[in-house]
Formats: structure tokens, sequence, C-alpha cells
């Protein structure tokens, strides 16, 4: 059972919460309250761009419009849109927070 920490900020608290089967981070989050900015959730703005602390092999590997989007803003290696990031059923953490 993935188990998915929400880090308000790189030095914050943290939400933690379970996602048996996995899925879209996005809906997670909604479904959580997570604090994770979203804005457009199509990958045409980067609001929610967030550093993967630690799962990042947990995740479901870019798909190519998340690919292009975090290519034109020079996004760093371990930074994701949680718009479009999903989330594998199975065991394991998942640590995030905005990127800042």
């Amino acid at each position: 059972m993935p188990r998915i920490e929400f880090l308000e900020s790189a030095a914050g608290r943290a939400k933690a919460v379970e996602a048996p089967e996995g899925g879209a981070l996005v809906d997670i989050c909604d479904l959580h309250y997570a604090p994770v900015p979203f804005s457009c959730r199509s990958a045409t703005c980067a609001t929610c761009h967030v550093m993967i602390e630690r799962g990042e092999e947990l995740l479901e590997p870019p798909a190519a419009e998340e690919r292009e989007l975090l290519a034109l803003i020079r996004a760093p290696k371990g930074t994701r849109l949680a718009c479009q990031a999903v989330v594998k059923a199975g065991p394991g953490l998942v640590r995030l927070r905005p990127y800042e």
C-alpha cells in the first residue's frame, strides 16, 4: 500500500495519506486536501510542480505532455507535475513537496 507524505516546504510539516490502489496524484491530493497547489490540471502551467524527495520509482514514468512542460521550464531531475503523475499500486513511500 503506497503511503504518500506531502511536505508543506523543505523544512515544513508533513501530511501522510495511504493510497492503497495508487492512482492519479491529482485525485489523491484532492481527496485528502494535500498541500499542493493546482491551477490548470492539464500540464500547461506548472503550478503543481513538486520535488519528489523519496519514492520516485513508485510513480509511473512521465507521459509526453509532462516531459515537454518539464523540459520547457528546465525542471531539475527529481521533479514532477502533480497533475500528471500517477502513483503505482503496491508498498512503499512517496515523499514530495512543492518545488520552491
